[in-house]
């Protein structure tokens, strides 16, 4: 079976960091659409996902008039800070197939800055 050009992207970047990754550190996977965007932090050695979030709950379907980019700051905001509670601060950031700008540059830089290290 051949494999589309974006399904060898995401796994070249995601094997990448599988190599580097040690048992410390979890991976942050994130997906998005023309519309919507969602994470999941992923503990690899378990084959387990211990958090998730993603802009079609519920909490954010109330709030109108909101463009990508600030949601993409919203969702990433929910993250780090369900993390922060569970004690999860260092992390790998699978980008996965989508290049580092736009909302995927947002969603990491406001990670960032509530306390996630990657």
């Amino acid at each position: 079976m051949k494999l589309t050009a974006n399904k060898r992207r995401k796994f070249r970047v995601t094997k990448k960091l599988k190599q580097v990754a040690n048992k410390e550190r979890l991976r942050l996977s994130i997906s998005r659409t023309s519309k919507n965007i969602s994470a999941q932090i992923i503990d690899d050695s378990r084959n387990i996902t211990l958090l998730s979030a993603s802009s079609v709950e519920k909490d954010f379907k109330s709030e109108t008039k909101i463009t990508k980019t600030e949601l993409s700051k919203i969702v990433a905001e929910k993250l780090a800070k369900k993390a922060l509670e569970k004690k999860i601060s260092k992390i790998y950031f699978d980008r996965g197939l989508y290049k580092y700008h736009g909302r995927v540059k947002v969603f990491a830089e406001t990670l960032r800055k509530n306390g996630m290290e990657f």
